[in-house]
C-alpha cells in the first residue's frame, strides 16, 4: 500500500502542476458557464437529470487518489486511494433510472493522527488501513422535459448503507438518506449542458443514538462538447452542515472538479483533477476512469 500510496502522490503531484495553473479557474468557467451531450456522469459527482436509455446498463468503474483528506470521526489524515469506484445505472423507463454505487476498497496511507472517541483496529501496520466503501442505492425520476426556456427537472432519491467498519478508521458505518432535485438546460446548439443539483441529506450521527444531522446538499456541473469524441467537464460539489457544530463524520465537505471525457475503442475514458473547498476535503486529487454502456434487456412495456 505504500508503494501504491507513493506512486500515486508523485503521479498526481505532476498532473497538478500542470492543471494548476491561473487557467483552471478560467476553463471551469467555460465548462459551467460557456457555449448535445446527453446524461455523461464520470468523473463527475454531480447528477445530470438526463435518464440512460431503457433497457441498459451503464457500468462506470475506475480509481481515485485523494492527498491529505481528514476524517473527523477517527482523527486520521492522510492520503486516500480508491479501488473500483463503481457505479451501475439501470435505464428501467424513458424518465426512471436505478443506480447503484460502491467502492470495492479504499486505502488510506496515514500522515498524522489526533484523538479519536473510537477504538480503531488498524493493524500491525499503523501507518495504514483500509476498508470496504459504503454502498448507496439510487432511484432517479425525470419529471419535465426541457423546453426552450426552462430546463428538464426531475427527482433523486438514495440511501447510503452501513457497510464500512468505523473503528478502521475510513466509513462511519451509518445509514443515511438523501433527497435532492435535479435540473438542467443545453445551451449553444446543445453544445454545452448545465445541470445542477439541490437537496436535503441525513446523516446518521455516528456517535450519538437517535441523533442525525441535516445537510444541505448542492452541486453545479457543466459538460462542454468539444468534438463527436470528446468533452470538457468541471464541477463544483458537497454538502454544508445545517448545525453549528456538527456530529463527528456528518461535517462540510466540498470540492471542486475539472477534466474531460474521451471516446475510443467503444468505450468512455474520463479524468479530471479534484480541489478540496472546505476543511476535511482532499486537498488535491486524482480521478480516472471508464464507462461502458451495455444494452442488457428489453424493458417491459
Amino acid at each position: 500500500m505504500v508503494t501504491i500510496s507513493k506512486f500515486m502522490a508523485v503521479l498526481t503531484q505532476e498532473f497538478m502542476k500542470n492543471l494548476a495553473k491561473p487557467f483552471v479557474p478560467v476553463v471551469l468557467f467555460i465548462c459551467l458557464c460557456g457555449f448535445s451531450v446527453k446524461a455523461q456522469q464520470k468523473p463527475l459527482l454531480t447528477e445530470d437529470v438526463e435518464i440512460i436509455k431503457p433497457g441498459v446498463i451503464r457500468i462506470e468503474t475506475g480509481f481515485e487518489f485523494l492527498q491529505d483528506q481528514r476524517f473527523p470521526l477517527s482523527g486520521l489524515r492522510g492520503d486516500v486511494t480508491k479501488l473500483a469506484d463503481t457505479r451501475l445505472s439501470f435505464g428501467l423507463a424513458p424518465n426512471v433510472e436505478f443506480q447503484i454505487e460502491w467502492t470495492l476498497q479504499n486505502f488510506l496511507s496515514i500522515k498524522s493522527r489526533t484523538m479519536t472517541p473510537l477504538d480503531l483496529k488498524l493493524g500491525a501496520n499503523l501507518r495504514d488501513t483500509n476498508d470496504v466503501g459504503d454502498a448507496t442505492l439510487w432511484m432517479k425520476i425525470k419529471l419535465k422535459n426541457e423546453t426552450k426556456r426552462l430546463p428538464a427537472v426531475g427527482v433523486r432519491f438514495g440511501m447510503q448503507l452501513p457497510n464500512s467498519n468505523e473503528t478502521r478508521g475510513i466509513g462511519t458505518n451509518t445509514t443515511n438518506v438523501f433527497g435532492m432535485i435535479t435540473a438542467g438546460k443545453h445551451f449553444n446548439a446543445d453544445r454545452l449542458n448545465v445541470f445542477g443539483n439541490l437537496g436535503l441529506g441525513i446523516l446518521q450521527s455516528p456517535l450519538s443514538t437517535f441523533s442525525q444531522n441535516d445537510v444541505l446538499l448542492y452541486g453545479l456541473a457543466g459538460i462542454y462538447k468539444v468534438s463527436d469524441s470528446f468533452n470538457l467537464v468541471g464541477e463544483v460539489n458537497g454538502r454544508h452542515s445545517t448545525r453549528k457544530r456538527a456530529p463527528l463524520g456528518t461535517e462540510d465537505f466540498s470540492e471542486a472538479r475539472i477534466g474531460g471525457q474521451l471516446r475510443a475503442l467503444g468505450v468512455r475514458w474520463n479524468a479530471a483533477g479534484i480541489f478540496g473547498l472546505s476543511k476535511n476535503a482532499p486537498k488535491t486529487g486524482l480521478a480516472i476512469g471508464v464507462t461502458y454502456d451495455w444494452d442488457a434487456f428489453t424493458p417491459i412495456k
